[in-house]
């Protein structure tokens, strides 16, 4: 666990070991400030006032210094867990963006955010506890019953005692503490998913009048995670009254076997004195020790779910990729290909895919829903890896290639169409960086985006908002298309992209792309018109190919196709 973490404090190392090392000298000052109370002794018995005042001196010296080491110590700390924390974060998503389709259908979006905010806020807080109590305690435990040791060895026997008790009670605490707090932060995963649920959803929710059920779906899941923090807490807050017990255990123990030593003559009021104060400092350094231990019992279970992703198996890698190769044509073969989600050989969603695209063909791609006619496609920039079998494209295995010229080359608009937050012109650019106003201009022409790009007043310098909320389903997709259009694709992939524009704007987007030479488009859609002018049709069928022909063969021969072009003009009809 601890090799993801080292390399994480980076540049911020130095604060790292200037931290414990101040937090040693103030400790170092602090306890040995009591000590030299015995020495004052020695002053008033020979009535030594210039001696009295030196050593007055040499400990508000000593003082002043456990202060100005304590700020250093501070200080530092907190630069070093802030920096530790900034680039934990930073690897966690990192390591996310690696994740292939397989990977990130592991965890749920909102587990994923969980640990790169509150899991991260607690491995912060814990390393900053390491590199300060965790020094402070031990150091100032070791220290105070040294010199305990020296003033008195019969009354330190009192801390034989209480220390094995402590130790005793805080390992039962921690071990009944951990899995409820591991329990506590899976509830804020399922917390974090029902307000983000809500968040995307809610024009669903106001158009359904589904508010009182959303309010009382988030008090259930909040009253949950109440339930699991009172139950984890229910552990914990035994360490204060424990850790008290025995501190006040051993107060009264030092201060009554003391006094009758000081009546005997064997130790004296300020040997004493120095030895509460010793004492005091033994049992803050335990109780600190307690706090910091009780916390490393939270974050464990933080870095316990931070290891999870951070040592999660990319299932799809490029290492033996040659560097050079890219993709030349956009044409795609597959080879008795075969596919599952799972490793389970009796549940493949693909079986038996045999189909050879030329490049430049336009392929149109039919079947009912649960066909895995999006899973076909997604194989093609190796958004998931086939089972088995063969896949190649432009006439090379997609493995041989690195994913970046992979994907570079394939141009894929998903089924959900995504944008982000900036400007027209910036959610374009994500085809290409570095296109020019007038590649971009033309990209848009040819998704049919430039007339409604242009209505509004800012025009490509308008401002979407998160997720082009403020944009028709319709102009959405057609935005995906333009940046989709602007990486010139070899092979350009529509899946279902434009189900939300009328019949005219999907006849002038195919228009377009025929237009374009030399790239391969491949169409999943729902409506014939979309694939009638398609250059071949692949009817998928419970994830097989059930033929693969031209739209006027298919029309003849065809089952599957001539029921759906039935339907559909049957419902045209009637429309």
């Amino acid at each position: 666990m601890l090799k993801h973490f080292k390399d994480c404090i980076g540049k911020y190392k130095k604060y790292a070991i200037i931290a414990p090392i101040a937090m040693v000298l103030e400790v170092m000052m602090e306890v040995f400030i009591p000590y030299m109370m015995t020495y004052v002794e020695e002053g008033i018995n020979r009535g030594d006032t210039g001696y009295l005042l030196t050593m007055g001196a040499i400990m508000v010296g000593m003082a002043l210094f456990s202060l100005i080491f304590g700020i250093i110590s501070g200080a530092s700390a907190a630069k070093a867990s802030a920096g530790f924390a900034t680039n934990l974060r930073q690897k966690l998503f990192a390591k996310i963006q690696e994740f292939s389709f397989k990977n990130t259908d592991k965890y749920s979006t909102a587990s994923l955010i969980t640990r790169l905010t509150t899991d991260v806020n607690n491995a912060q807080l814990a390393f900053m506890m390491v590199i300060r109590m965790l020094v402070r305690a031990p150091v100032m435990l070791i220290l105070a019953t040294v010199l305990a040791f020296s003033i008195n060895a019969q009354l330190a026997l009192v801390f034989a005692v209480a220390i094995p008790v402590l130790a005793f009670a805080l390992i039962i605490i921690i071990a009944r503490a951990f899995p409820r707090f591991k329990a506590l932060l899976k509830t804020f995963d399922d917390l974090n998913a029902v307000a983000q649920e809500d968040l995307i959803g809610i024009r669903a929710v106001k158009a359904f009048v589904r508010e009182d059920y959303e309010i009382d779906k988030f008090s259930k899941i909040s009253e949950k995670a109440r339930d699991a923090h009172v139950k984890a807490e229910r552990i914990l807050i035994w360490n204060m009254p424990v850790m008290q017990l025995i501190m006040f255990a051993c107060v009264i123990s030092i201060a009554g076997f003391g006094g009758i030593m000081t009546l005997g003559g064997s130790l004296s009021i300020l040997q004493l004195s120095s030895y509460i104060s010793y004492s005091t400092q033994i049992l803050m350094s335990l109780m600190m020790a307690s706090m910091v231990l009780v916390t490393l019992v939270l974050s464990r279970a933080s870095l316990v779910r931070i290891v999870e992703v951070l040592d999660e198996k990319i299932d799809i890698r490029d290492d033996d990729a040659d560097e050079t190769l890219t993709v030349e044509s956009g044409c795609v073969d597959f080879e008795n290909v075969y596919f599952g989600y799972s490793k389970d050989v009796d549940n493949k969603v693909l079986s038996k895919i045999n189909l050879h695209i030329s490049s430049g063909e336009t392929i149109g791609v039919l079947g009912g829903t649960g066909s895995a006619k999006t899973t076909l496609v997604q194989l093609i920039p190796r958004l998931y890896d086939v089972s088995s079998g063969e896949l190649k494209v432009g006439g090379r295995n997609v493995k041989e290639y690195k994913i970046k010229h992979l994907r570079d080359a394939v141009s894929m608009v998903l089924q959900k169409n995504v944008l982000f937050s900036g400007t027209i012109k910036e959610n374009l650019k994500w085809g290409d960086e570095n296109a020019t106003d007038d590649e971009i201009i033309t990209a848009a022409k040819a998704a049919a985006a430039h007339d409604f790009i242009m209505s509004f007043s800012d025009g490509y310098e308008t401002e979407l908002g998160q997720g082009g909320v403020n944009v028709s389903g319709g102009q959405k997709q057609r935005l995906c298309i333009a940046r989709a259009l602007l990486k010139k694709p070899k092979i350009l992939i529509l899946d279902d992209s434009t189900s939300a524009v009328d019949t005219a704007t999907d006849r002038a987007i195919r228009d377009s792309l025929k237009a374009i030479e030399g790239i391969t488009v491949i169409i999943i859609a729902q409506r014939i018109a979309s694939v009638s002018s398609a250059d071949r049709v692949i009817i998928m069928d419970e994830g097989k190919i059930d033929a693969f022909d031209t739209p006027a063969n298919l029309i003849k021969g065809n089952k599957i196709y001539q029921e759906v072009f039935a339907s559909q003009m049957k419902g045209a009809a009637n429309g």
